[in-house]
């Protein structure tokens, strides 16, 4: 485990940590048990069929020679987990892959245009993620794209651009495979979709970008296996538990480097999917700083004492530059990933001053494996805290509400 975590500035009695981490240690068994719905997760590092991974690895390559663009169609855990590593390893341009777009996870028919009109100057790819194929939002996405698909290549040419993730035998999706022919995986039964990123869901689109899947598995798989969840790895789940107890709602998740973005939007999806039931559940936040600190920094340093922060900290970024004199005899000299280090400490002693509890986790980098890591480490730790808290982590019935609502008025239009 090269993730670290510190909960030293969580102001929770070392008492109350012990209780936690006992009481985890019990989550932590009955998920490993393989007894519990939806927890294909948790062994599936250790356990990944390598005949499925190869497949994977070729159709990737296929795509690749398709296609300059490939679009990823799919909402919430069908595509927030792929767009998560991918722009963590923006850094890192692979020649000879396609780039990626997404599409069905909203309903702008601006957006869908704009991307259309790229799809026309392009060769093309879809890659559509749906486990039932009747989700409205990608079901609209697919129909559109996949038209244009047709009318671009003719319908045989276009099937074999068009590549689906979906359930292995039943649902819309899968029915159309089998008539039309798409190279098809399956979305693993026991493996809901906002764990599902280490699955073909994520592996396939990934590994057509170019990313290096084998190492993404290794490192979930190093998390899986290490001693440390014994005692620093659960820490994170038991703090976030206990900070709730003492009257904390809200969790602000701060990164410091922009590649991070679109991790902080996954991680808003598994904790507040998981743990948002029955009353119950921290509300997930995230803010990058130090931009963010000029919009929301006087509320978390003075504001309403709901929100305790949890600092997403990359040690060593992919880039620096030195700073010229030009900017100042202060700041002439040093490097901007420096500068960058000081504002990490400076918020997080003046926010612990104030009263704010701050936990802080230490990324060594972001590359593909140490990204296996942090995945396998947050769906854990969530499903340690949604344990704690007497939650189901692993269903979301309040989603089907607005969803059926949805239906019945569409239906009067």
């Amino acid at each position: 485990m090269d993730i670290r975590v510190d909960v030293r500035k969580c102001r929770i009695p070392e008492e109350a940590l012990k209780e936690g981490r006992a009481r985890a240690d019990g989550v932590l068994e009955r998920l490993w048990s393989g007894e519990e719905e939806f927890t294909g997760w948790v062994r599936l590092p250790m356990e990944f069929d390598r005949d499925e991974l190869e497949r994977i690895l070729r159709t990737a390559e296929r795509i690749r020679e398709q296609c300059r663009l490939l679009v990823v169609i799919g909402i919430g855990g069908s595509y927030l987990g792929t767009r998560a590593v991918l722009h963590a390893l923006a850094g890192r341009s692979v020649p000879g892959c396609p780039e990626i777009r997404y599409a069905g996870h909203h309903l702008s028919g601006t957006a869908h245009a704009e991307l259309l009109e790229e799809m026309e100057e392009k060769d093309t790819c879809l890659c559509v993620i749906s486990k039932s194929g009747t989700t409205t939002e990608s079901s609209i996405a697919f129909g559109i794209l996949k038209d244009a698909m047709i009318r671009k290549y003719g319908p045989e040419a276009a099937s074999a651009r068009i590549y689906a993730v979906t359930d292995r035998e039943k649902g819309i999706l899968r029915q159309e495979v089998r008539e039309e022919g798409y190279a098809a995986f399956d979305v693993p039964e026991n493996i809901g979709g906002r764990y599902s990123v280490l699955t073909a869901v994520g592996l396939l689109p990934l590994a057509a970008a170019g990313v290096d899947i084998r190492e993404l598995l290794r490192g979930a798989e190093a998390m899986a296996g290490d001693p440390l969840w014994d005692d620093e790895a659960v820490d994170y789940g038991v703090a976030r538990y206990q900070l709730m107890n003492a009257g904390k709602a809200v969790e602000v998740f701060e990164y410091y480097e922009p590649q991070l973005r679109y991790l902080a939007e996954w991680l808003k999806q598994l904790f507040g999917e998981s743990e948002g039931k029955e009353g119950k559940g921290l509300f997930p936040a995230s803010l990058q700083l130090t931009s963010d600190l000029h919009s929301m920094g006087q509320f978390l340093q003075e504001g309403s004492p709901i929100v305790f922060e949890t600092v997403l900290n990359v040690l060593r970024p992919d880039a620096d530059l030195e700073i010229p004199p030009s900017a100042g005899a202060l700041l002439a000299g040093k490097t901007m990933n420096q500068v960058n280090r000081i504002a990490v400490e400076a918020v997080i002693a003046a926010h612990e001053a104030a009263g704010v509890p701050v936990i802080r986790i230490d990324i060594p980098q972001l590359t593909a494996y140490y990204l296996g890591q942090l995945i396998y480490f947050f769906e854990t730790t969530c499903a340690i805290t949604a344990g704690l808290m007497g939650v189901n982590a692993f269903d979301q019935p309040g989603v089907e509400a607005y969803k059926a609502e949805m239906r019945r008025l569409l239906s009067e239009e």
